[in-house]
Order: structure tokens, then sequence, then C-alpha cells
């Protein structure tokens, strides 16, 4: 499964060997935070998050800096001073950081695009590519959440809990889109190298 302590080994492991031979800022910072494994381009994630008190989702060139200062990110101030350019297209003098963890994942092929639709549709029982509450029931058992099984939650709580796990974390409405659950596992995707390793995991997690 994603995430073992070996398969983060070898991924840090490609990820340091490629990041001498890189060039391009973006894949600078992406190869450096894929060499801390399977949770890198999340760990810069939620520093930016902390950082952004007011929930803009915006960051200006300081928070930008602070924000990779804190992940020990190895970048002087040029190469971030180019970095940030790159995603400042309006010359706004801010960035939107969610747009920019999305661009540093590594992009996928369509046999992972497939496979996780193919999980979306599992779920997606009234076929209107919105995941709700309603179609959980009946396709997800809530009654093994052990939070059920104590009488602290209801069923329809649990169910929440499990759509909050792919929603928009600035807009968690118990809806899930489809560019919701495909930002949620291309996150998820950053982190495994082969694409018959990616089916295998989605493949045993959704049963299908």
């Amino acid at each position: 499964m994603p995430g073992t302590a070996r398969h983060d080994r070898e991924m840090a492991i490609q990820a340091k060997k490629d990041l001498a031979k890189a060039t391009n800022p973006i894949e600078k910072l992406r190869l450096q935070c894929l060499s801390r494994g399977s949770a890198g381009i999340k760990g810069l994630g939620r520093v930016f998050r902390i950082m952004d008190d007011d929930n803009s989702r915006t960051l200006d060139f300081k928070e930008f800096m602070k924000g990779l200062n804190d992940y020990a990110v190895m970048m002087d101030k040029e190469e971030a001073e180019e970095l940030f350019r790159m995603f400042d297209r309006d010359g706004s003098g801010t960035i939107d950081f969610d747009e920019f963890l999305i661009t540093l994942r590594p992009p996928m092929s369509n046999a992972r695009k497939e496979v996780i639709m193919q999980a979306f549709r599992k779920f997606d029982k009234t076929g209107d590519g919105v995941v709700t509450i309603e179609d959980l029931r009946g396709v997800y058992n809530a009654r093994h959440h052990p939070k059920y099984q104590n009488g602290e939650w209801t069923e329809d709580q649990v169910f929440r809990a499990f759509l909050d796990n792919f929603d928009s974390p600035y807009d968690k409405d118990g809806k899930v889109t489809t560019d919701e659950f495909m930002n949620y596992y291309a996150g998820v995707s950053a982190s495994i190298d082969t694409d018959v390793y990616f089916i295998i995991m989605m493949k045993n997690a959704w049963k299908f």
C-alpha cells in the first residue's frame, strides 16, 4: 500500500538524484517535496494553510518566502522570486496557493484518471457528477465506524465525515464534485511512482 516506509525511501532517493539535474524552479521545489516521501507536497500545503489566517487562499511574496523557510526548502531568494513570478501571472503580487500546489504535483496519466473516475462513478449513484450523503446510503456502511458504534455519531455524521475527506478544505458543503475527487487523488498520485501500483491501490481501496 502507498505510504509504506520502503516505498517512501525509494521515492526519496530517486527524487534526490533527479534534484541534482533539475534547473526549472517548479521542478526543483517538486523534487524537494517528493524527497520527503509521500507526505511531501501535502506538508508544504499545510504550512501555507497555517499562514493563511484570513482563509483568502492567496499568499504574497513575504508569506510565500516564510512558508518555504518554515518547510526548510533549499532555494535562494532569486529562485523563489522567479518561481513566484511564474505563478503571479496577473502581476497582482499574490498567488493562489491551491493552484500552486496542484501545479507542483506530477501530471497524472490517463490510466490513473480513468481508475479515479471508476471509483467516483461507484459512489455517484445518481450519475449527476456530485456525491452527496444520499449517494452513500447503501454503498458505504457507516455502522462499522467506531464513533457510530459508541453512539457518538449518527449515520449521517459518519457519511459527512467521509465526504469531508474529499471535499475542498475551504468549501466543505457535504458535496463532492468530480473535480474535488480528482484533486484529492492527484495529491495521492504524486507520491506513487507507477501506474500499476496506483491502480492496484485504488481497486483495493474501492473494491472494484
